[in-house]
């Protein structure tokens, strides 16, 4: 499990924290903003692990060593705790349970945060609540956890790890000590995925399509989204039957969606529903496509801008050369329209049958 010392592109964060530690009152709480993928989780996990450290350095570093830091390393710390709206699989209650969640609710944060931090630490040195995708806090999870976060039992720290603060209520976000995470260099990025044994073009494409999120590039990358892209692409630039391009692209938002309800199962012990896979799997997949569109503005308009395609030029200039640069930013506002329409539990045939129009005709909304 990484250090502190080891959390890199985030000197400013990780600066921000060790002076904290050193002053004479430490926030409670604690709001980890910035862009998935950037080490928020790396960070946050690493503070929790020297605040509950038993042999802290002078240089407000874990020993590593100590039976603590050995927990917490194998992920298995008493004290340090996850929370995140899956956890719901786990509560006494069999109607939660058995519901799918869209939002972290109240009951999860009653039963897995405010209840548990009003009981003891299990080793003495404090307990850690690292609080996952803040964002999805329901208002009624907000308001029931304000009062610990600005009053917890002693030696309680929460963590809410965030993209987005303000969709956070104004209340919460006045309880809790900022700490801002940026992008992280795209040579960085690109150097890391190549470390990891991805080559240089989609190593490359992926720095770029992920503005500096290491954590969201090697993800995207070990589901085998490259190779999507790479026929996406290819398909909407090319001739083809709608019906069939239609068919194609539900089939492989529901394949995306399958891997991932396997492996959240395998690495979690939790099942992901399905029904939420496959949100994210056509959300992810028309992100691509309208990635694709804006590069084919950047060339369509004359811009002096870098491609995130520029693995994939001759399929980008096609579609440059399709429509005026006026068309394909409405091709790119029909594509968040139908990203959005995901949630509302349109029928995904149908958003599939109108994005195929969309890229081929720059055809308004039709639902």
């Amino acid at each position: 499990m990484p250090e502190l010392s080891d959390i890199i592109g985030q000197d400013e964060a990780i600066g921000r924290l060790r002076r904290a530690m050193a002053g004479q009152r430490m926030p409670h709480a604690y709001l980890f903003a910035g862009p998935a993928g950037v080490g928020r989780r790396t960070t946050a996990v690493a503070f929790a692990k020297t605040l509950l450290c038993e042999n802290p350095t002078p240089s407000r570093q874990a020993c590593g060593t100590c039976s603590s830091c050995r927990m917490a390393a194998a992920g298995t710390h008493p004290d340090l705790q996850l929370i995140y709206k899956e956890l719901a699989a786990y509560h006494d209650n069999a109607d939660i349970r058995n519901r799918v969640m869209q939002q972290l609710g109240i009951a999860v944060i009653r039963s897995f945060l405010i209840a548990p931090a009003g009981r003891s630490a299990a080793h003495g040195r404090g307990k850690v609540f690292v609080v996952l995708d803040a964002e999805l806090l329901s208002i009624a999870a907000q308001n029931a956890m304000l009062k610990t976060l600005e009053e917890p039992p002693a030696g309680v720290t929460i963590i809410l790890i965030c993209r987005q603060p303000e969709r956070l209520l104004a209340t919460t976000l006045s309880r809790c000590a900022m700490v801002r995470f940026r992008p992280l260099p795209s040579d960085f990025v690109r150097g890391r995925l190549i470390d990891a044994g991805v080559k240089e073009p989609e190593a490359r494409f992926w720095s770029a399509y992920t503005e500096g999120s290491l954590g969201l590039a090697l993800r995207l990358e070990q589901s085998g989204m490259y190779e999507i892209k790479c026929d996406l692409l290819k398909r909407l630039s090319g001739p083809t039957d709608d019906a069939e391009l239609s068919e194609h692209l539900k089939k492989t938002a529901d394949n995306l969606a399958t891997a991932a309800v396997n492996a959240s199962k395998k690495a979690e012990g939790s099942t992901l529903s399905k029904a939420l896979a496959s949100r994210r799997a056509a959300g992810t997949m028309l992100q691509l496509i309208a990635s694709a569109y804006r590069d084919a503005i950047t060339i369509a308009a004359g811009v002096d801008r870098p491609l995130a395609h520029s693995d994939q030029q001759t399929e980008i200039r096609i579609l440059a050369d399709r429509f005026e640069p006026a068309k394909l930013a409405a091709v790119i506002e029909q594509l968040s329209a139908y990203e959005r329409l995901l949630w509302r539990n349109v029928n995904p045939r149908i958003i599939w049958d109108n994005v195929v129009i969309t890229c081929d005709s720059a055809a308004a909304l039709r639902l």
